[in-house]
């Protein structure tokens, strides 16, 4: 007894043949369409045969300025002036005095004014500095018997030098003194009252005449 074939099931198989053979041959189409060259068939250029169209290049001469004129150069005037003038006021000279040959003619002398020292001028340098009688070795002798070590300095072990200054007047007597430097504590104050202590000086000297002065010296601080 034969098997009776199934249409529907044949067809159904050979669909999807079909189908898969649709799909190649319209790839195949597609990449065809893609990779084909075509060419045109134009007359190529004929670079010998162009014509020049190009228009003649000018050359443009360089431009050059003149030079400026000269500068005019003035002529001095010369003014002519007479070898000899005619003096219409005569000079007379009447000279008293009988010249002969031992005659002897004394040199003039012309006296210089002296310079007058104005007492009230300070000086700081003169011919003849101010001294203390003994010499300035004598003076540190008194300051250093007078003077009396500030109690509060001495306390906070305060020591150095205060830099005093003082006029050493036409008399010898020392004014307008006063600290310049000092380190405090009291030991400024005890320095400017042992110099009004001080006895007069050999004042200053400039020509000879006694001057002002102004000088300056320390008076060191040190504890024992």
């Amino acid at each position: 007894m034969e098997t009776k074939k199934n249409k529907k099931a044949d067809l159904s198989l050979k669909s999807g043949l079909f189908m898969n053979i649709g799909l190649i041959i319209s790839i195949a189409l597609v990449l065809l369409a893609f990779e084909w060259k075509s060419y045109d068939n134009g007359d190529l250029l004929k670079l010998a045969e162009v014509s020049d169209n190009f228009e003649n290049l000018i050359e443009v001469p360089p431009t050059t300025q003149p030079p400026p004129p000269p500068p005019k150069i003035q002529q001095p005037e010369i003014t002519v002036v007479p070898d000899e003038e005619e003096i219409e006021d005569e000079v007379e000279v009447d000279l008293d005095i009988d010249f002969t040959d031992e005659t002897e003619i004394e040199d003039a002398i012309f006296n210089e004014p002296e310079e007058e020292e104005n007492a009230e001028t300070v000086f700081t340098i003169v011919e003849h500095q101010p001294a203390f009688p003994g010499g300035i070795g004598a003076f540190y002798k008194f300051v250093q018997k007078k003077m009396k070590y500030p109690s509060q300095a001495r306390r906070m072990g305060i020591e150095g030098k205060v830099f005093v200054q003082f006029v050493v007047d036409t008399d010898g007597s020392l004014t307008d003194i006063k600290v310049i430097r000092g380190i405090g504590v009291g030991c400024d104050e005890e320095a400017i009252r042992v110099l009004k202590m001080a006895p007069k000086w050999n004042a200053g000297r400039q020509r000879g005449v006694p001057v002002k002065v102004r000088m300056t010296l320390p008076i060191t601080f040190k504890l024992s």
